[in-house]
C-alpha cells in the first residue's frame, strides 16, 4: 500500500521561496502483509432465506507485520513495520452455489468492511525518525486500508473457490468403485439449516452408467443436538450393491491353507468343517471353494435394522497337483447378514454378521443326506471363513464429505426406513505452525488509492 502525502519539511526550495508551490511528495509503499494474530470476540453468522449466510464481526483486532518502503526526491529507504488494528468491523451476506462440475462455489455480496483504528511502529536503522512521523501517516494508511478491505475479502473468497474446485466430488473407494458425491442442486438455506444435495452413488471402476433403479426422496427429521447432520439412503448402498456385483467383486476362490490361516483364531471350527468334508467323500486332495453373488445383494433400511441378502452360489471343488479342479458339489444358497455400523476418521465403515443360512438344493439332490449335512458346513466355512476376510475389506469404508480439515467428532449413527443418518459435531484441526495468512495480500502497493498487486498463487 503506498501512500502519498506533501510536506514542505522535505522541501528546501519551498521554504526559501514561499510563494512557489510544492509538488514533491513522499510516496509509503507496503507489501508481504502477514496476519500474524488476530481476534474477532463478537462474531456472529445468520441464515439469510434463500439467499445465503450472513457474517457479522466488530471490536475484532488483528496484528500484521509488513515490509516497507519510502521514496522521495531527496531519499529511499525500505525495512519493516508492525500494525495493530483495532476496532475491526465486517459485515457481508456468502451466498453458496455450485459449478458445472457439482463443486460448491461461495460469493460474497453486501460487504462493508472498516478498521477504525491502527498504530504503526516501523523498524530499521531510521525506526527512531520514522516511528516520530508515525502518527500522522496512520490516517491516510487507514483510509486506504479501509478502501481496500472488501477487494481483499473477495480475492480470499476467490482463492477459497480454486481451492474447493480441486475437490474431488468423483472419489475411488477401491479397485472396484468410485464414489460420486457431487452436487445436484444449489445449496437450499432455510432460516434454521442448510441443506445439501450429494448424488450419492456408487459405480463401477470402469463404468459410470446409472444403476437401473431410481433414488426414493426422504426427508431429515427435525434435530437440533449436532452440528451437522448426514442422511444416506437406501439408494446409495443399493447402488454400491450393484456395482460391486457387476464389477465381481463378490465372487472369491480360497483354499482350504488360506481358510485355515484366516481362522487361526477359530482351529475347532475348521478341524471339524474339513474332517466332515473327509469323512463324507474320503478324499485327500486339497480342496477349493468358490462363492459367486448370482444377483446384487438386497438391501433393507427398516428402523434400527440394517440387513443385507446375500443371493450367491458356493462350490467346492479338488484339485490335485497334476489336474484341473473338479467340483465336489455346487449348490445355491442365500446368507442373511446383519451390518454393522462406524465411523472412523472421516470414513463410514461396515461390517456383516451372520444371521441365516438357508440352501437352495435341486430336486434330485433333496433326499440325499450326505449333500444334505454339507448346510452346516458351508455355514461354517461362510461364518468363520468369507465373512471375516469380507469384514478385513470392507475396513477400507465408504468416504465421508467434508471440508479441508474438518473432522468429526461426538458421531452418532441410527438407522430408519429408507436411510440412515448420521449426527454429529465439527472439529477444525489446524496446524500450531501455521500462520494465519490471506491469499493475495503480498505485494501491496496502495498509490492514490489504486490497488497493484500479485494475484493469488
Amino acid at each position: 500500500m503506498a501512500v502519498q502525502t506533501t510536506t514542505g519539511n522535505l522541501c528546501r526550495s519551498c521554504q526559501q521561496k514561499p510563494q512557489r508551490r510544492c509538488t514533491e511528495k513522499m510516496s509509503l509503499s507496503i507489501w508481504s502483509i502477514k496476519i500474524n494474530a488476530f481476534s474477532f470476540p463478537n462474531t456472529s453468522l445468520a441464515f439469510v432465506p434463500g439467499v445465503g449466510i450472513k457474517a457479522l464481526t466488530n471490536h475484532g483486532t488483528a496484528n500484521i507485520s509488513t515490509d516497507w518502503e519510502i521514496k522521495s526526491p531527496l531519499f529511499q529507504d525500505t525495512g519493516g513495520a508492525d500494525l495493530f488494528l483495532s476496532g475491526v468491523y465486517f459485515t457481508g451476506i456468502i451466498v453458496l452455489a455450485r459449478n458445472d462440475f457439482g463443486h460448491p462455489i461461495l460469493k460474497l455480496q453486501d460487504c462493508y468492511a472498516q478498521v477504525n483504528h491502527a498504530h504503526v511502529s516501523f523498524s530499521g536503522e531510521l525506526s527512531v525518525l520514522y516511528n516520530s512521523f508515525a502518527e500522522p501517516m496512520e490516517k491516510p494508511i487507514l483510509k486506504n486500508l479501509n478502501e481496500m478491505l472488501c477487494p481483499i475479502i473477495m480475492n480470499e473468497v476467490e482463492a477459497l473457490n480454486a481451492n474447493l474446485s480441486t475437490i474431488e466430488v468423483l472419489t475411488k473407494i477401491d479397485n472396484y468403485t468410485l464414489l460420486d458425491y457431487s452436487l445436484i442442486s444449489s445449496p437450499e438455506i432455510t432460516e434454521n439449516y442448510i441443506d445439501l444435495n450429494l448424488k450419492g452413488v456408487v459405480y463401477p471402476l470402469e463404468d459410470l452408467t446409472d444403476p437401473p433403479f431410481s433414488p426414493v426422496p426422504f426427508v431429515l427429521p427435525e434435530r437440533s443436538d449436532s452440528m451437522l447432520y448426514v442422511g444416506i439412503s437406501e439408494f446409495f448402498f443399493k447402488s454400491a450393491s450393484f456395482a460391486y456385483f457387476t464389477a465381481g467383486a463378490f465372487n472369491v476362490t480360497l483354499s482350504t491353507k488360506e481358510i485355515s490361516n484366516h481362522l487361526v483364531q477359530n482351529s475347532q471350527g475348521v478341524g471339524n468343517v474339513l474332517s466332515r468334508i473327509a469323512e463324507i467323500y474320503i478324499l485327500s486332495q486339497p480342496f477349493l471353494v468358490r462363492v459367486m453373488a448370482t444377483e446384487p445383494p438386497v438391501i433393507s433400511l427398516l428402523p434400527g435394522n440394517f440387513t443385507l441378502d446375500i443371493p450367491a452360489s458356493i462350490m467346492i471343488l479338488t484339485q490335485s497337483k497334476n489336474s484341473t479342479a473338479e467340483a465336489i458339489v455346487s449348490m445355491d444358497f442365500v446368507a442373511s447378514t446383519s451390518v454393522g455400523l462406524v465411523i472412523l476418521g472421516q470414513r463410514l465403515v461396515c461390517s456383516l454378521s451372520l444371521n441365516r443360512f438357508r440352501l437352495s438344493l435341486p430336486e434330485s439332490n433333496r433326499s440325499n443326506i450326505e449333500v444334505l449335512r454339507f448346510e452346516n458346513i458351508l455355514s461354517s466355512i461362510l461364518h468363520f471363513g468369507i465373512l471375516p476376510l469380507a469384514n478385513a475389506k470392507l475396513q477400507q469404508g465408504f468416504p465421508l464429505p467434508n471440508p479441508h480439515k474438518i473432522s468429526f467428532v461426538n458421531s452418532d449413527i441410527e438407522v430408519f426406513e429408507g436411510f440412515l443418518l448420521i449426527s454429529t459435531d465439527l472439529k477444525y484441526e489446524t496446524s500450531l505452525k501455521q500462520q494465519p495468512s490471506f491469499h493475495g495480500w503480498e505485494g501491496l502497493n496502495f498509490i492514490n488509492g489504486q490497488w497493484r498487486g500479485k494475484p493469488a498463487a
